[in-house]
């Protein structure tokens, strides 16, 4: 299973993905989920897989293989030359359409699901930071104001407190606490979803990435937040009116 979660706000876009992946009751293995792309300066952008396995590794394997060839040939469009972030959202619906196309039916006849979803996350010079939602079928939706933050994935343990704190105006620290939060949540509940986990940061107009890190078992920072939250949940719990009185 997977957790992948992406906020964005006025002051810049926050992700935050697990690394577990689960290919049967005692196949439990690794792997990274979030990939980023960036020209210092001009764009950054990030993509986050959840779902099928094969069909993320050869969705992202297309668009790098993309990046590579332009090298080469700078008329090849790539997520890194294109002219906006909704074309670069375009672009891994493309590659995603033409994965489900040429692997589906193979992956469904082994008994296998073979959905998937992607969020793509960034922002280029000229543009605004941006957050798209890639499904399956390859089309997709972009986060709002109203919608500020998607998740993939496990998402039903982690979603309250997204819930309940982002908005717009939502610092990119507090967006940066409230997904840890989420994903501490979603950890305790969800025993598919699991650590070390990936926290990426891109702020506001740097077009670049501020943050690029992962958070091992032992990382106290994120111990730190795990364990007063739970404090305060139980706090909060024990100050509630009793239903009975």
């Amino acid at each position: 299973m997977t957790y992948c979660v992406a906020v964005r706000v006025d002051q810049g876009l926050v992700m935050l993905s697990d690394t577990r992946t689960n290919a049967g009751m005692d196949n439990i293995a690794r792997f990274r989920k979030t990939f980023t792309y960036e020209q210092p300066g001009e764009r950054a952008l990030a993509i986050m897989c959840s779902g099928n396995l094969s069909i993320t590794q050869e969705v992202k394997s297309c668009l790098s293989r993309a990046i590579k060839d332009s090298q080469d040939d700078p008329d090849i469009e790539t997520i890194l030359n294109c002219s906006t972030m909704h074309r670069a959202a375009q672009l891994v619906g493309d590659a995603m359409r033409s994965m489900q196309k040429r692997y589906r039916d193979t992956i469904e006849m082994q008994g296998a699901g073979a959905d998937a979803s992607i969020l793509v996350a960034g922002q280029r010079r000229g543009g605004k930071p941006r957050l798209y939602l890639v499904y399956s079928a390859g089309n997709f939706i972009e986060a709002t104001a109203e919608t500020p933050f998607f998740q993939i994935g496990e998402h039903k343990y982690g979603k309250p407190i997204l819930d309940r704190i982002i908005e717009p105006n939502t610092s990119l620290a507090e967006a940066t606490k409230a997904v840890c939060v989420s994903m501490d949540s979603t950890l305790r509940s969800n025993l598919s979803v699991g650590m070390p986990l990936d926290l990426t940061i891109i702020p506001r107009n740097e077009y670049a990435f501020r943050t690029r890190y992962r958070i091992e078992p032992e990382d106290e920072q994120f111990a730190a937040i795990s364990r007063a939250w739970s404090a305060a949940l139980r706090k909060g719990f024990e100050d509630l009116p009793s239903v009975l009185d």
